[in-house]
């Protein structure tokens, strides 16, 4: 049994996996993240997996090292089922490179672009060989609404929830339809580039903004919340073999 962490700039995500099936899964700020004391009582653990974009918050440290099993912490620099192509592994973010060896494990052999729409928006491209490119980041979208109310002098701070309408007939629609459209006219953008070069290119969409966009984005073949999750797995199970 594999116990899978996840801990993202605001969030953390927890699940546990019986070799590719998820059995159990939770997801809080990284705060108030608790590993399930039924969790333990429930299943055998044989090993777990951290993986986190930031500092590891003491609060799941702490409960980290109460667990009977070997711990792996997850580094762009370890050995991988991809080669990583990027100049610059070790600062590259986790779960950009967890997400994209997800994906991998559900298309083996295939052109891959992993689009995350979480606090940032990254875009990450793995050849059918397994290389890993790299890829782009932007602002995701509570990133770009914030900042339209941070940066100017009467723009209200709006929520991502709402009227989406082609033209707002508001400032607040004004601002969530910019803001949310902008990002469905850059991921199709991408998309549309990179089919360019790649025609058969499989699209995977993942991130805390995946089902605000997945309606609009053009080509989308995949939407898979827990692509991050499965890839962490994959390399865990992996860790002992590579």
């Amino acid at each position: 049994m594999n116990l899978i962490v996840d801990i993202g700039n605001t969030c953390c995500k927890m699940a546990l996996y019986d070799g590719v099936k998820m059995l159990e899964f939770c997801k809080a700020e990284n705060c108030q993240m608790k590993i399930s004391d039924d969790w333990c009582a429930s299943y055998s653990i044989d090993k777990a997996i951290v993986s986190s974009v930031i500092d590891v918050p003491q609060n799941i440290e702490r409960q980290l090292d109460k667990l009977p099993c070997p711990i792996v912490r997850f580094s762009t620099t370890m050995d991988l089922p991809v080669k990583v192509l990027y100049k610059t592994p070790h600062t590259l973010g986790a779960d950009r490179l967890a997400a994209v060896i997800g994906a991998q494990g559900e298309a083996p052999g295939r052109d891959i672009l992993v689009i995350d729409a979480g606090s940032a928006i990254t875009y990450d491209f793995l050849d059918a060989d397994g290389n890993y490119h790299g890829g782009n980041i932007s602002p995701g979208i509570r990133m770009r609404l914030s900042a339209l109310h941070k940066f100017t002098g009467k723009l209200p701070l709006v929520a991502s929830e709402g009227d989406t309408p082609a033209l707002g007939y508001n400032t607040e629609t004004a601002i969530r339809s910019g803001v949310i459209r902008g990002v469905e006219y850059e991921i199709n953008g991408y998309i549309t580039e990179i089919r360019k070069k790649y025609p058969s290119v499989l699209i995977f969409l993942t991130g805390g903004d995946e089902k605000t966009l997945i309606y609009n984005i053009k080509s989308c073949i995949f939407a898979d919340e827990f692509l991050v999750l499965k890839g962490l797995n994959r390399i865990l199970t992996l860790h002992d073999t590579i």
